[in-house]
């Protein structure tokens, strides 16, 4: 077992692409990621959105935590870890993955890329060194935390696949969804993986912090007349939601951040069922998992598309039972879809409730000239994702 401490910094960080993106900052609209500056908006939101649907979005991923996993149990030891089989997960493709604590609650979710014959790297929202250090008692593994070491960009959008090939990135064309592959640009490793937080055709793309300014200039080059444009939080965050992705402190929070037994959620609850394996041996969580399985669980993540224009954040969500109002839950992410012209939300909601198909109300609440507002608007519960377009698993996706 091999562990390389944590790195702690005193002040915010800058980006290795962050000379790029602050150059074409108007607004001064900027948040602290994981220590690191990042922008909500660069120019305008609505436009930036546009960019991801309608062109190429580029956001600045490197301040996503990355934790590098080698060594000959590295694979035993991510089975152990998170709920979903790993060993199915064969070099050169990506899987999203939850992990639990031993109750089966969800600590974070994240993607795992298998970068070569037992050779990973896990990317997370949150920090856990110190979960994975726990969990590394009885296997021969090493974790080293390069968040620092590894610059990335999310291009993300119907041209992104047009823009990449003017870069002339070999074998492009035949890379399919959660593939990835190792590429030379510039006399430099860089890492090509089809994989996204948008819903959308798109790529990510890694690589050395000290190449990072010359990829955003061959970037930018190649997209010039592809509509590409640099993008902020606020953009990918609608785009997000449109896709039904889930987010920490949104849709669930770490079960090792909660207070109160029953605000944290199960993988069950977030209509993850899928990332659950039972025909695996063992790993964290499984037992009470399986109980819950058996038993039912209380909590639905539902998908709603709701009347009106009127965005249903932080609202009620209420089922009619013999006339009568009855709380069932409430909406953890909302937003106007532009592209879908819905009003869409993520929420949840007490079981059996929360059926596709199933008929809701929820309570808004909205402010026009400094009065406030209520509605009762009618919402239906359903089990697709809004925006899917076709060439988001198309291989080849075709120019745009």
């Amino acid at each position: 077992m091999t562990l390389v401490r944590e790195p702690v910094h005193q002040g915010r960080l800058k980006t290795p692409f962050y000379p790029c993106v602050e150059k074409l900052d108007t607004v001064n609209q900027w948040h602290e990621w994981k220590g690191y500056s990042s922008p909500d908006a660069l120019y305008c939101e609505d436009m930036e959105y546009f960019a991801i649907r309608n062109g190429t979005g580029v956001f600045d991923l490197s301040p996503m935590t990355k934790y590098r996993i080698t060594g000959p149990d590295a694979l035993d030891y991510l089975n152990r870890l998170v709920t979903r089989d790993m060993a199915k997960i064969r070099p050169g493709r990506v899987a999203y993955a939850v992990w639990c604590d031993d109750l089966g609650q969800v600590i974070d979710d994240g993607t795992i890329f298998h970068l070569r014959e037992g050779e990973y790297r896990l990317c997370s929202q949150e920090r856990h060194f110190a979960w994975l250090q726990a969990a590394t008692i009885g296997f021969d593994v090493s974790i080293v935390h390069e968040t620092e070491e590894v610059a990335a960009l999310a291009v993300q959008g119907p041209t992104s696949f047009s823009i990449l090939s003017n870069m002339n990135i070999p074998g492009l064309e035949q890379l399919k969804p959660f593939g990835l592959m190792h590429v030379d640009f510039q006399g430099t490793e860089m890492m090509v993986s089809r994989t996204g937080f948008t819903a959308d055709l798109g790529y990510e793309l890694w690589i050395d912090p000290g190449k990072a300014l010359e990829l955003w200039d061959a970037l930018f080059a190649a997209g010039e007349l592809h509509k590409i444009r640099a993008i902020g939080t606020q953009a990918l965050e609608l785009a997000r939601i449109e896709a039904g992705y889930l987010a920490p402190y949104a849709e669930f929070l770490p079960s090792d951040e909660v207070i109160r037994t029953g605000r944290s959620r199960s993988p069950l609850e977030l209509g993850l069922d899928w990332l659950v394996d039972f025909k695996k041996p063992n790993f964290n969580g499984r037992r009470a998992l399986a109980e819950e399985k058996r038993n039912g669980s209380k909590w639905q993540l539902v998908k709603l598309d709701i009347d009106g224009n009127k965005a249903a954040h932080a609202s009620y969500i209420f089922a009619k039972e013999k006339g009568n109002k009855k709380e069932i839950g409430f909406v953890t992410s909302a937003a106007w879809s532009p592209v879908c012209k819905q009003n869409i939300a993520l929420g949840t909601v007490l079981a059996p409730h929360g059926k596709p198909g199933d008929t809701v109300w929820v309570e808004i609440y909205y402010q026009r000239e400094m009065h406030w507002n209520r509605a009762m608007a009618k919402a239906t519960v359903v089990d697709k994702p809004f925006w899917y377009p076709a060439r988001r698993g198309a291989t080849p996706p075709g120019s745009y």
